[in-house]
């Protein structure tokens, strides 16, 4: 396995990885019934903005999208074609979801190879494969107006981590290039299908304080609940007193059997 080689297969799985991510970002678009440059805007936003950030952040110009515009193009298509497509769409999600692991991977390792070649170390190589692999997401999610999943309940940022773990570990162990990208390509893209296939996700930290306002329909209903509680516990005390009362008054005795005569009336039996 030779250098060429290595590369081709990154190329391939970048654009695997953006052709995905432009079209789950056109499919984001319609749901909020933007227009076509809103579609083509949020599509490119989406599949080159991680790489975009990544070359801002470590000072790496040209921006690769700008130096081979080719990425730009199929990103475009690949939106237009959804637009076109899109009643095929969803027979399609699996697809997607795999093509999207692809993409993380492949911009995870991208991400480190860029950090390490530019001179820095561990740390910023595994921002610079977070970034990579995960901004794009989260710019698609903040325009839509939602939480970005990357943030609530994928483990996404992980895998980014974990590749970059993978990556700089198996070249202190001495073992070329051209090998650890392929390793690093299949640990990434196999912890990511297991973790979306078994929902597993990082520890969700859910705080709510006292200067935290409470849901006024939750609140509403803990109110009446109260209420509803309160009116049940005097009725029992009522209730319970009368009977006292009721008792003394009869002396202790137990109330006397009623039986019904053969006129229907009733009497002391």
């Amino acid at each position: 396995m030779d250098a060429i080689d290595t590369a081709q297969l990154l190329v391939v799985t970048f654009i695997i990885g953006i052709t995905a991510e432009a079209i789950t970002a056109a499919l984001a678009a319609g749901r909020q019934r933007m227009d076509l440059f809103g579609v083509l805007a949020l599509a490119a936003l989406t599949a080159l903005g991680g790489g975009t950030i990544r070359d801002i952040l470590l000072d790496s110009y040209p921006l690769r999208w700008v130096a081979e515009p080719r990425y730009l193009i199929i990103v475009v298509v690949a939106a237009l074609v959804t637009v076109a497509l899109s009643f095929l769409m969803h027979y399609f999600r699996r697809l997607f979801l795999l093509a999207d692991a692809v993409g993380l991977a492949t911009f995870s390792v991208i991400g480190t190879q860029v950090a390490l070649d530019l001179g820095h170390g561990f740390v910023i190589a595994c921002v610079a494969a977070v970034v990579n692999g995960v901004s794009g997401g989260v710019l698609r999610d903040l325009i839509s107006d939602r939480v970005p999943l990357v943030f609530s309940r994928e483990l996404y940022a992980s895998i980014s981590v974990l590749a970059t773990i993978t990556y700089v570990g198996l070249l202190e162990l001495g073992l070329s290039e051209n090998w650890v990208i392929v390793i690093t390509l299949i640990v990434a893209f196999t912890v990511r299908v297991i973790a979306m296939y078994r929902g597993w996700h990082l520890p969700v930290f859910d705080y709510r304080g006292a200067e935290q306002p409470v849901d006024p329909r939750l609140s509403m209903s803990y109110q009446y609940m109260r209420r509803g509680l309160r009116a049940a516990r005097r009725r029992t005390h009522f209730d319970i007193t009368r009977y006292r009362l009721l008792d003394r008054n009869r002396g202790g005795q137990p109330p006397e059997e009623q039986s019904w005569g053969p006129d229907g009336e009733t009497g002391p039996r």
